[in-house]
């Protein structure tokens, strides 16, 4: 019998944690898999058609983190569909995205979860990125995540190679922790299986994108503003905003844009555009991130730092060491012309280097929840 799995995931800001998850449900073959989004659904964002997808009423939270837009209602129906959706599809394993290491504010619905995993025997495995974001409290903070943890989970998949970045230089109590924590490599998109059309090679193309579009609307504005004064360069710019952009935000890029410029909001192939262009020019997200790596595109990416959020710089950081992208400051943004001289020295370089990382993410987590559904079969076998 083919095993159940149970993915929650909840988004608040952008849509990265999701496009994570997809990727990491899409490698599940061969189960049975309910995908829990908590997030705001967005338009065109598909799931294969075997998995099971169970909509929350959405959740999300303003720009600097500090609180989640839920009324007791919400809560408490979210609490309420969770257990009943646990009761009925009875799973064989549940995974919880960045919880408890991050979504603190979302433990009224999954603590009730927890306790429902426990009485059921379900196995609980916390899936979570490279890099986490630091609290103000962080003592407490890392001293409660131990502690759940400890009591609830029996896995943690860390998507990293620990080569590139361990889970305790921004966990500093991961010894302390008593569940297993294996490292599964990067999850990243599938590349394209076809090449890409021929094209005219003297017209460059420069991709813009800002991952979800709440945040980045700056580099958006910089990137068109630029893009008409590489008169003497023949390009074409396609800019992504993102599902979230303000509507207001969408009207002002169109308007700006010059002949050479198309404003999307969102593209199912992005990563195809990706490896098609000859310049990425984004924000430093995990995902956009990895598809700078899989594609060995040239990439000018501004880390995200709002909130004291050093997550992006940090992998940024490191990529830039390696030779896989150059970072920007926030000073490129503060004329077109700088952001203009940048984009033409980022594609007069030469491909960037191809790190030697380990992004078998996908695969790798399939076979350890397959291993640890495995021991829950073979327990009852015994019985």
């Amino acid at each position: 019998m083919k095993p159940t799995v149970m993915f929650y995931c909840q988004h608040v800001l952008g849509m990265g944690h999701m496009v994570r998850s997809r990727e990491i449900v899409k490698g599940l073959d061969g189960a049975d898999v309910w995908f829990v989004n908590g997030g705001e659904p967005v338009d065109g964002f598909t799931f294969p058609p075997d998995v099971h997808v169970a909509q929350l009423p959405p959740i999300s939270s303003d720009a600097e983190f500090q609180d989640i837009d839920a009324t007791a209602q919400v809560k408490e129906e979210r609490r309420e569909l969770l257990l009943q959706l646990h009761q009925c599809v009875q799973p064989d394993v549940v995974v919880i995205e960045m919880f408890p290491f991050g979504r603190r504010k979302f433990a009224f619905e999954l603590l009730p979860l927890l306790d429902a995993c426990r009485a059921a025997g379900t196995h609980v495995v916390c899936s979570v990125r490279d890099i986490l974001v630091s609290k103000r409290d962080q003592d407490r903070h890392e001293e409660q995540a131990c502690r759940l943890l400890n009591e609830y989970f029996d896995l943690v998949l860390v998507h990293a190679d620990p080569a590139f970045q361990k889970l305790e230089e921004t966990f500093l109590r991961a010894a302390d922790l008593r569940c297993k924590v294996a490292y599964t490599g990067f999850v990243t998109e599938p590349l394209p299986a076809m090449p890409a059309p021929i094209r005219d090679t003297r017209r460059k193309r420069i991709v813009v994108s800002v991952g979800g579009g709440r945040v980045g609307y700056p580099l958006l504005q910089a990137a068109v503003s630029a893009s008409a004064l590489l008169k003497d360069l023949p390009h074409d710019m396609h800019v992504f905003t993102g599902p979230y952009l303000a509507d207001s935000e969408f009207r002002q890029l169109k308007e700006q844009s010059g002949p050479h410029v198309t404003i999307e909001r969102f593209a199912h192939d992005f990563v195809q555009r990706v490896a098609a262009a000859d310049l990425l020019v984004s924000m430093a997200g995990y995902n956009t991130c990895m598809n700078i790596l899989s594609t060995a595109v040239r990439a000018l990416v501004l880390p995200f730092t709002g909130n004291q959020n050093e997550e992006q710089t940090i992998r940024a950081h490191k990529l830039q060491t390696l030779g896989c992208l150059t970072m920007l400051e926030a000073a490129d943004l503060e004329t077109p012309s700088r952001l203009a001289q940048r984009i033409h020295d980022g594609l007069s370089q030469p491909k960037p280097a191809t790190a030697s990382l380990n992004l078998q993410g996908v695969g790798t987590t399939r076979q350890l929840l397959w291993d640890l559904c495995k021991t829950n079969t073979a327990a009852v076998a015994h019985v």
